[in-house]
């Protein structure tokens, strides 16, 4: 036939672990056409023959019709000579090429296996391990690329013989899905409690776990990414063991809830008030957990979210918790498995080992976790969901850039919520959220996440990039490699994570507020306005700074802030713990004693001064109940604007102090004055600004700006005042975004 040819057909993208070439096959087979398919190093690779109005549509279909995982970029297309092939297969992966990686997160298991594993008559029916093409976990399951099941934790499960049907069938959904299993070949429960026999197999180690969540035992369970914490939600003294026992008095705790009703959302609406955009979110294939305001009627154990006004709720996404969740049939706590502020545990001899004065029992299973991979976490703000934690469902993230990296670099972020980054070509890839490195687990599975990285994305680092903190960690790792070392300030990453995420070109004010940061100077920063583009920032403003007693205590210990900020004004504080007479002669004579200009801190001090808490039990604690006590609308106390000899704005807290210990104002009227004078003052500086430097964009990012309350009033404040108005969305606004701002600092450096 004349109009009979050939395409050779190159597609990227993430094509690899989405069903790619299945869906390929089956598309060549609707058409009539024949060839291949392959994997070949993060790219497909495709010989298709046939007449031109075949091929013609089956290029168009290759985007147009992808699998709804794929995110395949326009097919790179030339024309060869017919080879007169007579079939089209899926041939064996080829190994070497350009490098062309793109790793997908770890799915939720889909509707069609979710209907499967429920249904009595397939012989899937309640295996916990289903999936498909379309579900099931990706990046803790590769080993390596091409995508093939001898490349990934499956490799020792040997297909049975109906299973291996389904794989080699081009008509069926699981056709070359690599996790493949079932009840007879793959992976397999077991409950274990110290001192009793184990329950092996999958319907036994259930019932087995169920009667002991019933009994008001905390279980470990292994996930997708890693192990959680269960316990009855509605158990106050199961609740109250684990928090003892995992020493974690306050910080509220997850909750996963049954998929109940068509939306799935039935039993959610017992306990919390999602909007729209919340049970989007908390419904879709992400699955992560989501910060939900709480119902006026709770049905939960206070002791969940103490004091908070908001609850974390997630939908089961692996096929094991939804089989836990429906037979429990209530709230489950489901925290991640792990010691404070370290990665989440994924080995079952070690969350044994590390956990046996925590969990009751454990429900393990035998499929390898490679790497691990905690729950995402969201926010809605400003009526847009916020990322606070990137993990499982959603990492790696990867971002397509409008200029290249001059040469492959590898960002490493900062000490606290860690995650590394890969820069290269045109190319960002962020890591899920691996942890704070203060402990040896975490340093381990630090340098596991990078040589993983770099593994599975074919990347040679020549470049990296830490914070300048010079205690960091990090920094110090950073400096011990054998390459050349970029070091960034904390507060410039956070400002050029901005920048990037929203790919801007022009120059931007950005108020970077946290808690801790190394400054240029060497103070300790936390309140600043950064103008200008990565590498070249210039610090226009900030709070005003004062000297603050205690060192890393302050950040535990709000007290300490509180008093600070007094003794800098000459003001008693009636309401001082006794330890403030000694804290106040180490505070003159300067020991121990950093100058800072930390909003964070501003935030423990304004809880401690009208007495919400003096301690805190997590980061974040005093600020968070700060929020939750406060509300919109409060009338705002003008602060006043200093400038100092070299120009820098500075928004005096000192008002504050005598209003925040004002007896006869509530608690609630006392924070919500605060956080108004806060958004009002930074207005009132950025207007300042715009008149200086005839700037018009405003960005806010640092952890500070996932205060809801704060960052909603000083959003619709600014936009009031004409200003256009940059937030994160998928880059944590905290210091899980660091990496990110790193990367993009030194690319704009180089």
């Amino acid at each position: 036939m004349t109009d009979f040819s050939a395409y050779q057909i190159v597609v990227t993208g993430r094509v690899q672990g989405v069903g790619y070439r299945p869906f390929v096959s089956r598309l060549a087979h609707e058409l009539n056409l024949v060839g291949w398919v392959r994997n070949r190093s993060g790219q497909v690779e495709i010989w298709v023959e046939g007449s031109i109005a075949q091929l013609d549509a089956f290029k168009e279909a290759l985007v147009l019709r992808a699998p709804p995982l794929a995110q395949p970029d326009e097919p790179s297309i030339s024309c060869q000579a017919v080879q007169g092939m007579t079939i089209f297969t899926i041939q064996d992966s080829k190994i070497g090429g350009i490098a062309d990686a793109h790793i997908p997160p770890d799915y939720f298991v889909c509707n069609e296996c979710l209907d499967e594993m429920q249904n009595p008559t397939e012989r899937r029916y309640r295996y916990p391990f289903i999936n498909c093409t379309q579900c099931g976990p990706r990046y803790t399951l590769i080993e390596r690329l091409p995508y093939d099941r001898q490349s990934t934790a499956m490799a020792g499960f040997e297909l049975c013989f109906e299973c291996r049907s389904e794989y080699t069938n081009p008509l069926d959904r699981r056709y070359h899905a690599e996790p493949l299993a079932c009840s007879v070949c793959g992976p397999e429960l077991t409950f274990y409690r110290p001192l009793g026999a184990s329950v092996i197999g999958n319907e036994q180690a259930l019932s087995a776990c169920i009667a002991a969540l019933r009994e008001g035992l905390i279980i470990a369970v292994k996930g997708i990414g890693g192990y959680h914490l269960f316990c009855d939600a509605n158990n106050l003294a199961a609740v109250s063991r684990l928090r003892e026992r995992k020493q974690r008095p306050q910080k509220p705790l997850a909750i996963l809830v049954p998929w109940r009703g068509d939306q799935g959302m039935d039993m959610v609406y017992r306990l919390a008030v999602p909007d729209d955009v919340e049970q989007a979110l908390l419904c879709s294939p992400q699955r992560p957990i989501v910060l939900l305001q709480k119902s006026p009627q709770p049905s939960l154990c206070e002791n969940i979210a103490p004091n908070l006004g908001e609850v974390g709720v997630m939908l089961p996404y692996s096929p094991l918790h939804h089989l836990l969740a429906n037979e429990y049939d209530a709230p489950l706590v489901a925290t991640s498995a792990n010691l404070s502020g370290e990665p989440v545990l994924t080995d079952s001899h070690e969350v044994e080992r590390r956990l046996n004065h925590v969990a009751d029992a454990f429900l393990h299973h035998n499929r390898p976790i490679l790497r691990p991979a905690d729950d995402s976490v969201a926010r809605r703000i400003a009526g847009k969901m916020r990322m606070i934690r990137v993990g499982r469902g959603l990492a790696p993230i990867e971002s397509k850039l409008s200029f290249q990296f001059k040469q492959p670099t590898l960002a490493i972020g900062a000490d606290l919520k860690n995650t590394v980054g890969l820069g290269f070509q045109d190319r960002i890839v962020i890591s899920p959220h691996i942890g704070d490195l203060g402990a040896l687990r975490s340093h381990q599975v630090f340098e596991q996440v990078i040589t993983d990285l770099i593994r599975l994305y074919e990347v040679t680092p020549e470049l990296i990039v830490c914070d300048a903190h010079p205690d960091y960690f990090s920094r110090h790792w950073a400096l011990k490699q054998k390459l050349p070392v970029v070091q960034v300030y904390h507060h410039h990453a956070h400002a050029s994570a901005l920048f990037g995420e929203h790919h801007l070109h022009e120059p931007i004010l950005v108020y970077t507020w946290d808690g801790t940061g190394y400054g240029e100077d060497g103070s300790i920063w936390g309140g600043e306005a950064l103008l200008g583009m990565p590498g070249n920032w210039r610090r226009v403003g900030s709070l005003r700074p004062f000297h603050l007693s205690g060192g890393d205590k302050a950040s535990r210990e709000p007290w300490r802030s509180a008093l600070s900020l007094c003794l800098e004004q000459g003001l008693q504080w009636p309401d001082a713990p006794r330890e403030a007479e000694w804290l106040k002669m180490a505070w003159e004579k300067r020991i121990n004693c950093v100058e800072t200009s930390s909003a964070g801190r501003l935030f423990d001090a304004a809880a401690a001064l009208i007495g919400l808490t003096q301690y805190s039990s997590y980061e974040g604690h005093a600020a968070m109940q700060l929020e939750a006590i406060s509300y919109a609308g409060a009338e705002a106390i003008t602060l006043p604007l200093l400038k100092t000899d070299t120009g820098l704005l500075l928004s005096d807290w000192t008002p504050l102090l005598v209003m925040l210990m004002d007896n006869q104002l509530t608690q609630g009227e006392r924070g919500s004055i605060f956080h108004a004078t806060l958004a009002g003052a930074v207005v009132a500086q950025a207007r300042a600004i715009r008149d200086n430097h005839s700037i018009e964009r405003v960005g806010l990012s640092g952890g500070v700006f996932q205060n809801r309350l704060l960052t909603e009033q000083l959003e619709n404040l600014l936009r009031q005042a004409g200003f256009e108005v940059y937030l994160h969305e998928a880059i944590p606004a905290g210091d899980g975004g660091i990496s990110f701002g790193q990367l993009i600092e030194a690319a704009y450096r180089q």
